[in-house]
């Protein structure tokens, strides 16, 4: 480390120093005890060292961060990113050098001692009354003697086995509706959301109902997969809140959106991103797809419940602390 040079600030451990031009970030990383893997001794091969050079300004940290604070692309990280894959945000550490101040996070993923972050489910008698529903139908195929539609008749035959009348239609089924009809031989089931909307339809009998609920704190987000129709947990996992480098508390946050203009949008898509990643975490640890999370339960602070559905936060940060709803919000995926 230096006196002069450019100003690293690493995340979210918060340790930071001055080193010269050119030093890697795994150098800087490891001259200020940044938990930072690396088992290939920096030749670009183990990918272990991947770090999030993150561009904004950061009063908090006193510090503003560009991309061009970071030397280009090398050569190794172009053969690990054509090899092994490499997400358009990150970099090697043991290749990417630091020419200016620059705000780095390191991914849980590339932490050598990483946290266990994990909220048990908590066990306890409910009476199961799941909002989505799974209904098997057999839909009368086309014939020249009649000109109704395939949804019309998928309607029918749901009005007609299950008594679900006056359905409305989410508008991502249609387009994919005949090839799935067809692929079931006309026998399908159908996704009905709250009696009323019509949200999916999969070729013949399909049974896998479950559904994610998050619990969204400032400081970690944990996540666990239900079977929607037993009630048993199937898998729990949990992260650090990545939107912990743009301030560790609440009203940290709040001041970083107030300071610069469009900065929720950034907030709200660190959240997003790290709830996407859990949801693979956990449809992985069950042995099941993505396509089976039929729904999503959220509960958070206030302040986190508007950053996770876009609703700027700025009114929360000073009295009388107005809301843009106190409600639940239900919103399609």
């Amino acid at each position: 480390m230096t006196e002069e040079g450019p100003l690293v600030v690493f995340t979210p451990s918060g340790r930071r120093g001055r080193f010269p031009q050119g030093t890697s970030i795994l150098d800087a990383a490891r001259a200020l005890g940044v938990d930072l893997d690396s088992v290939c001794g920096g030749r670009g091969i183990c990918g272990r060292c991947q770090v999030v050079p993150v561009e904004g300004e950061f009063p908090k940290h006193g510090i503003v961060s560009r991309s061009a604070h970071v030397t280009p692309f090398s050569e190794p990280e172009t053969r690990y990113r054509e090899r092994s894959g490499l997400a358009p945000d990150r970099r090697l550490g043991c290749h990417a050098r630091i020419v200016g101040d620059l705000l780095v996070d390191v991914p849980p993923d590339a932490q050598i001692h990483r946290q266990v972050v994990r909220k048990e489910a908590e066990a306890r008698e409910i009476a199961l009354d799941p909002v989505v529903r799974l209904c098997y139908v057999e839909v009368e195929p086309p014939s020249l003697g009649s000109a109704r539609g395939d949804l019309e008749r998928l309607l029918d035959a749901l009005a007609r086995d299950w008594g679900l009348t006056g359905l409305e239609v989410d508008p991502h089924v249609l387009p994919g509706l005949q090839r799935t009809l067809r692929a079931g031989g006309f026998a399908v089931t159908a996704q009905v959301h709250d009696g009323g909307l019509l949200t999916g339809v999969w070729p013949g009998f399909h049974d896998r109902a479950l559904g994610v609920a998050f619990d969204v704190g400032s400081t970690t987000v944990a996540g666990h997969l239900c079977d929607l129709r037993t009630g048993e947990v199937l898998a729990s996992a949990g992260a650090m809140n990545p939107q912990i480098r743009f301030g560790e508390d609440l009203m940290s946050r709040v001041s970083y959106v107030m300071m610069h203009p469009g900065a929720a949008a950034e907030l709200t898509a660190a959240v997003r991103g790290c709830l996407r990643e859990l949801v693979g975490a956990l449809v992985a640890e069950a042995g099941a797809e993505r396509t089976d999370v039929l729904e999503v339960t959220l509960v958070g602070n206030p302040i986190m419940h508007h950053l996770v559905f876009g609703l700027d936060p700025t009114e929360l940060g000073g009295a009388p602390f107005a809301l843009a709803t106190d409600s639940a919000l239900r919103v399609p995926a």
